[in-house]
Order: C-alpha cells, then structure tokens, then sequence
C-alpha cells in the first residue's frame, strides 16, 4: 500500500489531497524518517508516524 493511501485507510487524512500536503509538509515519518513521497511503498512491520501517533503496517494491507 502506498502512504498516502495508509494514511487515508488509518483515517489520518480525510482525501487524497489532504494526505499529499501532510506529506508534501513534512509531517509524516515513516521508520523514524520524514518522508516526502506520497507514492512511497510500504512494507510489512513499517512504522508511520504522524500526529503523534505511531502505526505499524499490518501484514497484508
């Protein structure tokens, strides 16, 4: 799954549009790094941070 589309799913960003600016921001790290890329892939076991907040990628999504 792609981040913005996580961050969507997860109920972190309310659209697209919403997602990529959080992202475009700076506010989103993903494994203790900010990431900038809206399209980045992410794996089983990923972190993602935002918000305070910190998810894991479950296995599968």
């Amino acid at each position: 799954m792609k981040l913005d589309q996580f961050l969507k799913y997860q109920g972190l960003a309310e659209s697209g549009g919403e997602a990529k600016q959080r992202i475009q921001r700076g506010d989103v790290r993903v494994n203790g790094s900010i990431e900038l890329r809206r399209g980045r892939q992410l794996a089983d076991g990923d972190s993602v941070e935002i918000d305070g907040h910190c998810l894991r990628v479950p296995p599968g999504v």
